[in-house]
């Protein structure tokens, strides 16, 4: 039987080992190029029926930093406006009216319409699951990932997805961090501190 290639050491290293959560930021921009191909490697994670409810804005000119700005809790608002992007992860809660085009095989949209505790649950684990698809993606094309909950929901729901069936999971700050600017990493539960076998 063949085996599959596995990532090496620097790449298990890029994605997760070394990767940190950054806080300060370089004044280096992020392309646009960069953030399409993050997006095009986060795309193909999978999702419950290919459902595929994550949406996202990048927040990249300053009079859109503005806009973000009262949503912000004031632990998050330097780190926010002094990166080059932050990109705003939001749940379509009408995910299934997609459905007919990402998953033919079946009448998935039917399994939805009309149960609002499946759509809600469906919704949060496949959108949040693709949130970490994403922040693994944009390690993967070369950047830096500042993922953060400290922020108004409802006023950037407001002031960003107005008119939609969106809702914001999570915000994360992307470019090219300043290692200066980093906490000590904290520690990690082992592996028999929290798996078990049975």
């Amino acid at each position: 039987m063949s085996k599959k290639p596995v990532l090496n050491d620097p790449g298990r290293d890029l994605l997760f080992r070394d990767a940190r959560s950054h806080n300060g930021w370089r004044d280096e921009p992020v392309l646009e190029e960069t953030l399409r191909a993050a997006f095009d490697l986060a795309k193909m994670g999978p999702t419950s029926a290919n459902c595929s409810p994550m949406r996202v804005i990048f927040v990249r000119d300053e009079a859109a930093k503005e806009k973000l700005r009262p949503c912000l809790s004031n632990g998050n608002l330097a780190k926010t406006l002094a990166s080059p992007v932050t990109a705003i992860l939001g749940i379509d809660f009408e995910f299934y009216e997609h459905l007919p085009r990402l998953f033919p095989h079946d009448d998935a949209k039917a399994w939805f319409v009309g149960n609002q505790a499946v759509i809600d649950a469906t919704a949060m684990r496949n959108g949040s699951l693709q949130g970490a698809y994403f922040l693994l993606a944009c390690r993967a094309v070369g950047l830096d990932c500042g993922p953060m909950s400290g922020y108004d929901g409802d006023m950037v729901d407001e002031l960003f997805f107005k008119g939609t069936r969106v809702r914001s999971n999570f915000l994360c700050n992307l470019g090219y961090g300043d290692p200066d600017a980093l906490f000590q990493r904290s520690p990690r539960f082992d592996f028999d501190d929290v798996c078990t076998f049975v």
